[in-house]
């Protein structure tokens, strides 16, 4: 085994001093050595201890540890600048699909979520679950009735968007984002989808063309695909 110590100082980094203390110890484990380090924080005179061992394989694609992700936290997700994006969920009878329209929408920087008609509405263990945590980073709203949400949301300058197959859909792939625009997109019920009286009110209806023999995708998974397409287009 190879023992070896490093010390990285950094004069500044952001508002605060850091100090790296890197003990690397490589052994041979299988095919790869792996690496042990610890990193401590300097904070002006006092030391804090911010990871303790991680342990890194030195191997192909390694797979990052959260720690190495550096996202944002709950508080900082709130005060960033907004996107323009919201999600409007109508009627949505699973709680494991609105927990994961939740994580979604936390993922491409949505500002709000609405829950609309039968939607649960958080605390509630099943949304928890697959949303871990994005309950809690995001905004959102309880509307018994979808379309009062829908009204508000035109007053504010949204543009209304329904996620359905209609008459004169656009598909996704084929869609014009405005930049500066604000847009409230509808996600419907899993079997009956978004409300006509909704559809009909939207100002536009983005569908997402499939290629196999089922009708339509799990609505959280829709939530995903239009959500990734509309940042992509913003950014």
């Amino acid at each position: 085994a190879i023992y070896l110590t490093i010390f990285l100082f950094l004069k500044k980094f952001s508002n605060f001093q850091i100090l790296f203390h890197i003990s690397c110890n490589i052994i041979r484990k299988s095919d790869y050595p792996t690496l042990h380090v610890r990193i401590i924080y300097k904070y002006s005179q006092s030391i804090q201890i911010k990871s303790n061992f991680l342990i890194f394989a030195l191997m192909k694609n390694r797979k990052l540890a959260n720690d190495e992700l550096f996202r944002i936290t709950a508080i900082e997700y709130k005060d960033r600048v907004k996107s323009g994006i919201v999600v409007v969920l109508d009627n949505i009878r699973s709680s494991h699909n609105i927990g994961a329209a939740f994580r979604s929408a936390d993922a491409f920087g949505v500002d709000k979520v609405y829950l609309c008609g039968i939607c649960a509405v958080p605390p509630k263990a099943e949304i928890h679950k697959a949303a871990l945590g994005a309950e809690f980073s995001l905004d959102w709203s309880y509307y018994p009735e979808t379309m009062e949400v829908v009204e508000e949301l035109r007053k504010s300058g949204y543009t209304i968007v329904s996620i359905e197959q209609a008459v004169d859909s656009v598909e996704l792939g084929k869609i014009n984002i405005s930049s500066g625009q604000k847009y409230a997109l509808i996600f419907g019920n899993e079997v009956k989808g978004v409300q006509q009286e909704v559809v009909s009110a939207s100002d536009y209806v983005w569908e997402i063309p499939q290629f196999g023999t089922k009708h339509s995708l799990n609505v959280s998974v829709s939530a995903g695909i239009v959500l990734w397409e509309v940042v992509k287009r913003l950014k």
